[in-house]
């Protein structure tokens, strides 16, 4: 019994996914579905992306979490729109939370939209939301073990962001080694070194961003409803 209701319950997010999926290729935007651990640094890698792109790229913020909009108010004063999700103890959001969400969004006027995902390193990387793809943030202080601890979140992502790499002195993390199992665990996924302390490594991931955001509008052709 708990299988199916298990089932039911991806296949219901899928429904709503992949009708998200329809309406973000539609609009021409680039999603990210922005997942990563409680303090692994995921909005202060947003605040630093926000102070390079913001002028280049239309873009705007969907902010997960459990309780208050404390990320919220700090994506908002970089003066980029945010809306908050609050999941009241939910472990992460799902593809109609985020349905519900961008009903009240101009897709229309965005290149790049990122939902930055509840604090978890495991439901997150269950529940698609539609987005083009997935984003994992590894603090160093987290330690080098948590790909092979958590491996379906690696496996689902198509960018591994190894952050705080300015502490990884003191913290006895082996990025060599992290690095090597992020890789096994996904061949081919790209895997950038940044500290937002220092702006290390900040460039390759915008980089990627503005690629990500490129190839998006060339498989839409160039053009998107509404404009």
């Amino acid at each position: 019994m708990e299988i199916k209701v298990i089932k039911n319950i991806l296949g219901e997010n899928d429904r709503y996914a992949a009708e998200n999926r329809a309406l973000f290729q539609a609009k021409g935007v680039f999603v990210v579905n922005f997942m990563g651990s409680p303090g692994a640094g995921k909005t202060s890698v947003l605040e630093k992306t926000m102070e390079q792109l913001k002028g280049e790229l239309s873009m705007a913020v969907i902010e997960g979490d459990l309780f208050t909009s404390k990320d919220a108010e700090r994506i908002d004063r970089h003066g980029v729109p945010v809306i908050q999700i609050n999941t009241a103890g939910g472990c992460h959001l799902d593809a109609n939370m985020v349905q519900k969400t961008v009903r009240e969004m101009d897709l229309s006027a965005l290149d790049l939209l990122v939902v930055e995902n509840v604090g978890n390193l495991v439901c997150p990387a269950e529940f698609a939301l539609g987005e083009d793809a997935r984003a994992v943030v590894l603090s160093v202080t987290e330690g080098d073990d948590k790909p092979m601890k958590y491996p379906l979140m690696f496996k689902e992502s198509e960018i591994a962001l190894i952050n705080k790499i300015d502490l990884a002195p003191y913290c006895n993390f082996d990025i060599k080694s992290a690095r090597g199992d992020i890789s096994m665990l996904h061949p081919g996924i790209e895997i950038a070194e940044l500290s937002c302390t220092t702006g290390e490594g900040v460039d390759a991931w915008c980089d990627w961003l503005r690629r990500g955001v490129a190839a998006k509008k060339a498989a839409c052709g160039g053009a998107r409803d509404g404009r």
